[in-house]
């Protein structure tokens, strides 16, 4: 045990190696010397002088003269604790931006509408302009309470592991275990409300980012090779779009809410017109012909149509020819896709390039609005040509059924052409997570799989799994992230410290 340091001691430590080498040079005569100074205290005429006060005790060191290790700890416990706080900050503002400009385009095309509501509307469960204001204000909270708590959650995780385990030694699973436990916040965002899509969304985007890693290593890069396909996003939105327009017209009910309002505002159809088609696909006897031609009625179009159809485009469109209504249908639909995509650019815009925004305003403005009518021209002519290979294919083959409506509906997904390369993959996960899902709710209904149900909530289990491998990619395989997700990432949980050095601290 080592003895306490005195007034001598932060002498040798402070004032010099000389001295200290000169005590050990002397050997014993330096024994000796301080045997003989001890001895003379015994003498009476030195008595006196052991007796006189000490010196007053000197002044506590500064803290440039403490430790590395004593001086750090309080540094270090204020740095965990910003990270933490900025972390939770910036994950709510992300959030309830993202979701609260969303809802402001959505509050604001339906303001402008002005359209009043009938009894009959408002027992189909329409809202009134008041309470969707309401409703968009709690989702905005929810999602900013959501990414908050989570972003919050996961640098709290991964400061405590680092703290307790060291940054070295837990570098290869700290990344993990912490997004794996912030993953529930997803409750947050409502205890009934299930995100089923987004849950596979997120993990179509962890096995992305899984695949590339893969691709770099020896042992599974053949395994992976088959993800490099240069078209392979085309592929994926094609096989994507048939199954969820074919649900969209033969069983809505296999959708998300909120998609299906989606795509029924997008579809440009009617609900009994969607009736129609799903009648003659299903080779069941009209039930509606007179609601449909009450509808065309309503709009001026006066149609009269045959209970022995083979093929539905006079349900669909009318008096117009196909190619003519795809046109018509295309200017419609553009106007219709502005307002979705308008914040989904502008927003980001103003949260990532929040500084180079006041640098160079119409540089990014531009671009911005830009991408959103290259986006709104994608949605336009992939909802308008929907329409057009399903006329095209029932009328080369003079018939309509449910496995020529997925056929027919599969070309659809060219339409990601036109959208640059670097959103493909975004679209066509976000839509093969929409697929799935409807796929499987189809096969539950239909009594093939009987223990669904007993997930209540696997969509929290599915996101804590798939934030788990993000997280974890995001600290140990940077490289495999573009460039733009990378930095907001770090914006908001912080660059990870390096497992090389474990007192590296954020600038």
């Amino acid at each position: 045990m080592s003895r306490p340091r005195s007034d001598g001691g932060m002498g040798v430590a402070t004032g010099g190696p000389s001295l200290a080498n000169g005590i050990l040079a002397n050997g014993d005569s330096g024994h000796r010397t301080c045997e003989s100074d001890f001895r003379g205290l015994d003498r009476p005429g030195v008595a006196g002088a052991a007796a006189a006060p000490l010196p007053p005790p000197p002044p506590p060191p500064s803290p440039s003269t403490l430790p590395a290790g004593i001086r750090r700890a309080p540094d270090e416990e204020r740095r965990r604790l910003r990270r933490c706080v900025e972390a939770a900050t910036k994950g709510f503002a992300i959030g309830a931006g993202l979701k609260g400009g969303l809802a402001l385009f959505s509050v604001l095309v339906r303001l402008k509408s002005r359209r009043s509501l009938r009894p009959s509307a408002r027992k189909a469960g329409v809202f009134t302009n008041e309470e969707a204001v309401v409703l968009a204000l709690k989702e905005t909270l929810r999602y900013g309470l959501f990414l908050g708590t989570f972003a919050g959650a996961y640098v709290s995780v991964d400061e405590v592991i680092a703290a307790f385990g060291g940054h070295r030694r837990t570098a290869g699973w700290r990344s993990l275990i912490a997004g794996l436990i912030a993953g529930p916040s997803m409750l947050l965002t409502g205890p009934n409300t299930q995100h089923t899509s987004l849950a596979i969304y997120i993990l179509m985007r962890a096995a992305v980012l899984a695949s590339r890693c893969g691709i770099k290593s020896e042992r599974f890069g053949g395994l992976c090779r088959p993800l490099t396909w240069l078209h392979g996003d085309i592929f994926l939105m094609c096989l994507s779009s048939s199954q969820i327009l074919s649900a969209y017209i033969l069983k809505q009910d296999s959708l998300p809410s909120s998609y299906k309002s989606f795509l029924n505002k997008h579809g440009g159809k009617d609900a009994v017109i969607l009736q129609g088609v799903k009648e003659i696909a299903s080779s069941i006897p009209f039930s509606n012909l007179d609601k449909i031609e009450k509808y065309y009625k309503s709009i001026s179009v006066d149609v009269k149509l045959d209970p022995n159809m083979k093929v539905p485009c006079s349900i669909v469109h009318g008096n117009q020819s196909c190619s003519r209504h795809f046109i018509t249908f295309l200017f419609q639909e553009y106007g219709r896709a502005i307002p979705v995509y308008l914040p989904v650019y502008l927003v980001p815009a103003l949260i990532v390039h929040r500084q180079g925004l006041l640098k160079r305003p119409y540089t990014i403005l531009g671009k911005s609005l830009l991408g959103t009518a290259r986006s709104s021209l994608f949605l336009s002519v992939y909802c308008a040509s929907a329409w057009a290979w399903t006329c095209l294919l029932f009328r080369i083959l003079k018939r309509c059924n449910i496995p020529m409506v997925a056929i027919g509906t599969f070309p659809t997904g060219l339409a990601l052409l036109i959208e640059k390369k670097t959103r493909r993959i975004e679209i066509s996960l976000y839509c093969l997570a929409r697929a799935i899902e409807s796929f499987f709710t189809c096969l539950a209904d239909a009594g093939l799989l009987p223990q669904a149900s007993k997930f209540k909530r696997a969509d929290v289990a599915v996101f804590s799994l798939a934030t788990a491998i993000i997280m974890h990619c995001y600290a140990q395989e940077r490289e495999v992230f573009r460039s733009k997700y990378l930095n907001v990432l770090d914006w908001v949980f912080g660059v990870p410290l390096s497992p090389d050095n474990e007192h590296v601290k954020k600038s």
